[in-house]
């Protein structure tokens, strides 16, 4: 399954309506009387841990140079790299947060995301298109700082904001376009605590953007040389990453 930008944002919308409204609901009953609450001690709790699972929606930010391509007829082609539309993934890992005080809380995330993406390069010229699937099993280690409001009844919003280590576990070699196979994101978000009788289920929407260019110019890897055009046409390529997470503590 596949979606194109404007699905995208309306899904966007949707989740993050689904993590204010609560919230907002929430803001609203304090001038009414407060509820029992479920597992009242669990953020007392010096130190936390559970599992997550999620989607993710992995992404290229191409950099297109738009120099030409002298081929062997001697004819210049222009070419250019996109991502025209995002595959949905799977995300999976475990939890462990720190507790600073009663605001902030330090996270460590050791997370896997199994995902796909397409590669779109088209010659201006001729039309000509050439597709690629990238898929990636990212192995990541968000640092994370969670920074939550005041617990009212059984919910509680928070932000979160971080750096994750990345590291790729399936380059692919020889092909159209070759990234590096280790990054760094700048990871932000929100979410939204609920409390249980039993357990603390956490919905969580995060975004994620790469420091690096991982675009792997020198093509040692190619046996063909007519495919480092593809490569040569571009100047850089950062990672980007929307995760739509549940943790489970």
């Amino acid at each position: 399954m596949t979606l194109n930008r404007s699905t995208l944002r309306a899904a966007f919308v949707a989740v993050v309506l689904l993590l204010l409204v609560p919230s907002m609901g929430a803001g609203r009953l304090f001038a009414q009387e407060r509820k029992i609450q479920n597992r009242p001690y669990l953020d007392d709790r010096v130190w936390h841990y559970g599992f997550l699972v999620g989607f993710n929606i992995q992404d290229l930010r191409l950099a297109n140079n738009g120099l030409p391509y002298i081929n062997s007829a001697g004819s210049a082609e222009y070419w250019y790299g996109d991502v025209p539309e995002y595959i949905p993934g799977f995300s999976v890992g475990v939890l462990g947060e720190l507790k600073a005080n009663e605001w902030l809380s330090v996270r460590l995330i050791p997370t896997m995301h199994f995902g796909d993406k397409k590669v779109v390069f088209k010659e201006q010229r001729s039309g000509k298109v050439v597709e690629q699937y990238l898929k990636s099993t990212l192995l990541s280690f968000p640092l994370d700082f969670k920074i939550s409001a005041e617990r009212f009844n059984n919910y509680r919003p928070y932000v979160v904001a971080g750096v994750a280590p990345v590291f790729d576990l399936t380059v692919k070699k020889g092909k159209e376009l070759l990234v590096k196979s280790s990054d760094l994101m700048l990871e932000v978000g929100m979410g939204l605590d609920l409390y249980y009788p039993f357990f603390k289920m956490i919905p969580e929407l995060k975004f994620c953007f790469g420091l690096k260019n991982i675009l792997e110019s020198k093509r040692t890897d190619l046996t063909d040389p007519l495919l480092l055009k593809y490569s040569q046409s571009l100047d850089k390529a950062q990672s980007a990453m929307i995760v739509l997470t549940l943790y489970f503590e």
